[in-house]
């Protein structure tokens, strides 16, 4: 079948000369256990909503991989956004949170949905008042910080336990640990097709993705071709600088419990991982992949399948 080298227009973070970097995923992280409980609890907490119906756990659903299954994420008042939930599993290892990378932090990231009219429609003021009378935060909250609970330290435990949320251990981390055997057959076959056609391009370190910005359409006009007419959302980074090199530049996604997280693309258009891979050897690559070539590469990305947080469910 046809090979083809992936042109560099993205924009990428990987220091020079380890562009094809791919680690495991730590077994542990060494974080504050005291802001990662007292997240936990604020992560399911429907208050954090403007009428008390929506919770970060609400879009972000950890047991079924971290994201909802929904094209397109539902909010308040049953209100449709226009992109598809990324998975909060594993974003601890992102450079930028969104697809359009406007959070450089999880505690930056953390203020967001709180305060979108289209999904929790709150405000810290909102969230405030409601949790400094409830009968177990106000503690919880000054066992951390002696000032109590404030919209900064809901963020921080937010963002503390999200980098709880790591999924180690992967037939594809295993087998990076020098467990040969860990990965064998079709899926070996995929991470071998994987480097070689290009794929590892934008997808890598231990994320297998989500440390570079990355046009979706390079060897083709991906929006020039949809059924559908363009959205804001489309315009992906563009909508935060911009600037017109930006326009349709998304953070790349990361690859880790991608079998566990359909629909795919920011837009939530394709419903298959294979489609997906398929879509991707056309755009990305310029790559008409052929189906026992596509099928090693899904093979593959199952194997990216780590053991869920016990800490989120």
């Amino acid at each position: 079948m046809p090979k083809a080298s992936l042109p560099l227009v993205a924009v990428s973070v990987i220091p020079p000369g380890s562009a094809e970097q791919v680690t495991p995923i730590p077994r542990h992280l060494d974080l504050d256990q005291a802001k990662v409980a007292l997240g936990r609890q604020l992560f399911h907490d429907p208050r954090l909503s403007r009428d008390n119906t929506v919770s970060c756990a609400f879009c972000h659903d950890l047991p079924r991989g971290g994201n909802d299954a929904r094209p397109r994420a539902l909010g308040i008042d049953g209100q449709l956004g226009e992109l598809n939930t990324p998975t909060v599993l594993n974003s601890a290892f992102n450079f930028r949170q969104f697809w359009d990378g406007r959070a450089s932090t999880l505690e930056e990231q953390a203020a967001g949905p709180v305060h979108n009219p289209i999904e929790m429609d709150s405000s810290w003021e909102q969230v405030l008042g409601k949790l400094r009378y409830d009968p177990i935060y106000p503690a919880a909250f000054t066992e951390i910080w002696s000032d109590g609970i404030q919209a900064s330290h809901i963020q921080a435990a937010l963002a503390e336990f999200q980098r709880s949320l790591i999924t180690p251990d992967a037939p594809f981390d295993r087998f990076l640990r020098g467990e040969e055997t860990a990965l064998q057959g079709e899926a070996r076959r995929g991470w071998d097709l994987f480097r070689n056609l290009g794929c590892i391009s934008c997808h890598q370190g231990v994320n297998i993705g989500g440390n570079m910005f990355a046009n979706l359409g390079v060897m083709g006009d991906y929006f020039a071709d949809l059924e559908r007419p363009l959205r804001s959302s489309d315009l992906g980074r563009y909508n935060v600088t911009g600037r017109e090199v930006d326009r349709h530049l998304f953070k790349v996604p990361s690859l880790r419990n991608v079998a566990r997280t359909e629909p795919y693309f920011h837009d939530g258009s394709v419903a298959s991982l294979d489609e997906a891979v398929d879509l991707m050897a056309r755009y990305q690559l310029g790559v008409v992949l052929d189906t026992p070539d596509r099928d090693a590469l899904v093979a593959f990305l199952h194997s990216l399948n780590g053991v869920l947080p016990e800490a989120g469910l």
